[in-house]
């Protein structure tokens, strides 16, 4: 794999790990809207069938399976969304606590302008597929709203046995790679946030490693439903992911106070900022992909 494609694939993932630390956006959503979406779940679908085989002791089908996964992009994709967890985190939590309403209008317009890009890629779309995306829509935004807030104050600290904490990485991990989920909002509405804080900040290895295992259990089984799903009924699985985004938006709503909380208010005060921001950032979207569209045709 050439180094500028090692760069660019490095710069994806920047994007999605820049989505997965803000609640309510998933690095699912860029990734749908890089057009690498499938790929990735693809890949991911491989290793797990490379797992598998390995844990039933096939080692030749084991290492034929692994061969096939493309480990350098996925590799490069993983180092990206470190590198902008580790750089970015403090920066847009600062931001998202001292510009609330401006910087959750950025990411509302971002997901806004995936919502679009998302609906284009369905092949043959439909009435039935717009009624998947608004009931999909609909019972997220009903789930969001079952919590009123986004951060869970509390002692961080261990409380819970073992063999929830697997549970917990599995169901949050499956969260991360959908679109318009957030996996840590998921962890916040099991009540395990706090938990995994509190493991992290003691170094609890044991907990961790927990953690890890579900992580690793319930992305190798999510993902090669997802790849069948993908491969048997494309429409109708991105139709669902479109409403994914769309009951996201009750996360990403500015008012009243951006995505600190699950309450919707009218909007007030600073407006006319976050309303164009929100109108920039979507029209940014959609330049960014025509533009890759583009470009990807031109070399071929």
């Amino acid at each position: 794999m050439p180094l500028t494609a090692i760069a660019s694939q490095v710069a994806r993932g920047f994007a999605m790990g820049s989505a997965d630390i803000v609640p309510g956006v998933s690095g699912g959503t860029v990734a749908l809207v890089l057009g690498i979406y499938e790929r990735l779940i693809d890949n991911i679908q491989r290793g797990a069938s490379a797992l598998r085989s390995t844990l039933a002791r096939d080692g030749a089908g084991a290492i034929s399976k692994a061969r096939s996964v493309e480990w350098t992009w996925l590799l490069s994709l993983l180092a990206g969304i470190l590198i902008a967890i580790a750089a970015l985190s403090a920066i847009i939590e600062q931001l998202l606590d001292e510009q609330a309403v401006r910087t959750s209008a950025v990411f509302m317009g971002l997901v806004t302008g995936s919502i679009v890009i998302a609906w284009k890629l369905i092949k043959e779309r439909t009435s039935v597929h717009g009624v998947i995306a608004i009931c999909v829509g609909a019972a997220l935004f009903f789930l969001l709203g079952l919590r009123s807030d986004t951060h869970t104050i509390g002692p961080e600290i261990v409380t819970r046995p073992i063999w929830v904490f697997v549970l917990a990485g599995a169901l949050a991990i499956c969260a991360m790679i959908l679109p318009g989920i957030s996996g840590s909002f998921i962890l916040v509405m099991i009540g395990m946030y706090t938990e995994i804080i509190g493991a992290v900040n003691d170094r609890n290895l044991a907990v961790l490693a927990a953690t890890g295992i579900g992580c690793i259990l319930g992305l190798a089984g999510f993902s090669t439903l997802l790849n069948w799903l993908l491969t048997n009924y494309h429409d109708l699985v991105i139709a669902a992911m479109v409403g994914l985004m769309l009951g996201s938006v009750r996360v990403l709503w500015p008012w009243p106070s951006g995505t600190s909380t699950t309450e919707l208010a009218a909007p007030e005060g600073d407006i006319i900022i976050p309303v164009v921001f929100v109108v920039i950032a979507a029209a940014l979207v959609i330049v960014v992909e025509r533009f890759s569209t583009r470009s990807a045709r031109s070399h071929n």
